[in-house]
This record gives C-alpha cells, structure tokens and sequence, in this order.
C-alpha cells in the first residue's frame, strides 16, 4: 500500500501536536499577550473533576466499613496529612496548606494523566467539531510551561506570604539581609554582607520557583513526545504492509510506555506536592 501524498511527514506531525490552541498568532517567541486556550479549558475541567470526586467521596463516607473508593480516598488523605506534618510543624497553617496538598496531588495526576490519552484521539474530535483540520489542540496541561510555571508562582506566593505572616514584615526583611552569611558588627562589612545575602536570597528564590515548574514540565513535555513518536511508529504500519513487525513493536513499544508512564505522572505530582510542602515548610523556619 502506497502512502498518502498529502499524509505530514514526521516532523510536520510532531509540530503540529505541539502547537497550542491559542487566542492569538504569536508574534515572537515571548508574546505574553498569548493566552494557551487548551491548557486553560483541560486544566480547569480537569479540577471541577477533581472536586467533584471529593465532594462525591465526602457525601458517600460512611462511619462503617468503608468502600473501596472510601478506602482509597482516606489512604491518600491521609498521606498527604502525615507529609504535611512532617514539614509544616504550625498546625494552624496545616487547616489550609493540607488541603491544598492535597489539591495540587490530586489536580497534577490528573492534569499528567491527560497524556495516557491516544495522542489524536482530541485533537481529530476538535478538528471535526470545528471543521478545521488544521485545527491546534494540545490535552496535557503540565507538557505546557506556562501552567507549570504558573502553579510554581502561586507557590512562591504563598512562601512569602508565610515568610511575612510567620516572622513578621521586619523579621522577614532581617532575615533576607542576615542570611545564610551572617552580618558584621563593621557598618561596612555589615552593608556588603546584607548586600550579597539579599542577592543570595533573591537568586534562591527565583531558583527555586524556575526548577520546581520546570522539572514537572520537563518530564510531562519528553512523555509526550516519546507517544507522539510511538504514534508514528503506529502510522507508518498504517501505511505499509511490508513491515510485518511495525505494527507488533508499535503494541509492544505503546504497552511499555504507557505502563511505565503511570509510574511517571504518580510521582510527577507526588514530586510537586512535596516540594511545595517543603518549600511552605522553610518559610516557616527562620534562618
């Protein structure tokens, strides 16, 4: 069978699956006026989900034998509760930190869980919905840097909003001239230290914030693409009867990975969970 002369070639496919559908035509490379409609719409869906499932598991629970779903919510509750305490040791900050924990857990799975998805099976739905077969739709929220990013700020947000509460507007502010270095009873020694530990504090923070976003989008982006190039593989079987094994490696590759991707998108968003609890945790420390 001969393939299709219109059919993409591989990289025009693999660019085509990472465009974003967008309000705008980027202009530049960073175009803040550019909003990534799919990750908006598939992220928030995803979180009504996700409340509706606890709220479903809260209305269900019963004082007696639990169910298995019962069962499997109470474990994860109360793994993240035992996290939390293990790292946020102010039990008034624990009535809000743990539950938003917990939040994040659940939310991020399932945001990385949008990748378990046959990689065309949206997008060519979205297509024939508006018509467009050039249409854009990416379905992994996290395999988008912006939302990655996004989560990591609202993290730091809420470590400074902890630093101020905790210590205080002037204990905060001593602690960002004062650490990790110390001062000087020398005026300029004094001066130079506050200047570099205020430095240090700035670079830890913005460290920080870049690699706990970063390291969530980095494994969800190369999982996708590893589908996407599994997906080919599916396609050249498609399209030819001469490679007999093709489409027996493309099951076996797509097994494995898929198996092994769940492991993934677990930790991927234990890893964040963690993370935001020990940051939210130092910011309740003082230096």
């Amino acid at each position: 069978m001969a393939a299709d002369a219109n059919a993409p070639t591989a990289s025009e496919y693999i660019v085509h699956h990472l465009q974003h559908l967008q309000n705008i035509k980027q202009k530049s490379i960073v175009d803040f006026s550019v909003i990534n409609l799919d990750s908006i719409a598939v992220s928030v869906i995803l979180g009504a989900l996700a409340l509706f499932i606890f709220w479903l598991a809260a209305r269900k629970a019963t004082s007696g034998v639990p169910g298995r779903f019962q069962a499997a919510v109470e474990m994860m509750v109360e793994m993240v509760d035992n996290q939390a305490k293990a790292n946020i040791h102010n039990a008034q900050s624990r009535k809000f930190i743990a539950p938003l924990a917990l939040t994040v857990f659940v939310w991020i799975f399932f945001m990385n869980a949008m990748d378990m998805l046959p990689v065309d099976l949206l997008p060519v739905l979205w297509q024939g919905a508006t018509g467009d077969h050039h249409a854009y739709l990416r379905v992994v929220p996290t395999a988008d840097l912006s939302t990655t990013l996004g989560l990591s700020t609202g993290v730091l947000v809420l470590c400074l909003f902890y630093s101020v509460k905790i210590k205080g507007m002037g204990g905060w502010a001593h602690e960002l001239v004062t650490a990790p270095f110390g001062t000087s009873k020398n005026p300029i020694f004094a001066v130079i230290l506050g200047v570099v530990n205020l430095a240090m504090q700035i670079i830890e923070y913005v460290a920080k914030t870049v690699s706990h976003g970063m390291r969530l989008f980095g494994n969800m982006y190369a999982g996708e693409l590893v589908f996407m190039l599994i997906a080919l593989m599916g396609g050249a079987a498609a399209m030819s009867l001469s490679g007999v094994l093709l489409p027996v490696g493309h099951i076996i590759a797509g097994s494995i990975w898929a198996i092994f991707h769940i492991l993934i998108i677990t930790l991927q968003a234990f890893i964040f969970m963690m993370l935001t609890l020990i940051y939210l945790g130092q910011a309740h420390e003082a230096h």
